[in-house]
């Protein structure tokens, strides 16, 4: 059994605990933390791995994504194996219109087995009415672009491509 605390990312206080069998995929997962906020779980979603820093790496998404019918998805993203030990962390977004975001812990793990399982154990603060905006910062390198790289380019503009 897995003890995981999912905090949504806003100002307020919103924070759910919940309890869920060790053998679920993410998908599952994603359905649980969905309604234990309130939502109809009807909404694209990802996981994305991320450092104990909370930096977004890999993404897990709801549906398989690639042509060869192969890549990774919540599905076959199995939670052992996804989150193995107590502090690892997963970052959850729910609904890429409205980007609701959640940081996502393993806070205990247990061989316990348990029936009612999934179950919300602790819910702290209501959601917002709608997701708190997003800022996404670019880091600032200080540097232009390069004025070699765009001098080499421009004399294509006098180039006739309609006789190729």
């Amino acid at each position: 059994m897995y003890k995981i605390r999912v905090i949504l990312d806003t100002q307020e206080d919103v924070i759910r605990t919940v309890l869920v069998d060790r053998s679920i995929n993410l998908e599952t997962l994603h359905y649980i933390i969905a309604r234990s906020f309130g939502f109809d779980a009807q909404e694209m979603a990802s996981f994305y791995r991320t450092d104990h820093e909370w930096n977004q790496g890999e993404e897990i998404p709801l549906f398989n994504m690639s042509e060869a019918g192969e890549g990774i998805s919540m599905q076959n993203s199995f939670l052992r194996k996804s989150l193995p030990n107590v502090n690892d962390k997963l970052i959850y977004v729910y609904d890429f219109f409205n980007m609701w975001t959640f940081y996502v812990e393993v806070i205990e793990i247990s061989e316990k087995t348990d029936q009612n399982l999934p179950q919300t154990i602790l819910a702290v603060g209501e959601i917002p009415e709608e997701a708190p905006e997003k800022e996404f910062l670019a880091e600032d390198f200080g540097n232009e672009p390069d004025d070699e790289f765009k001098d080499e380019f421009e004399s294509l503009d006098d180039f006739d491509f309609d006789n190729y």
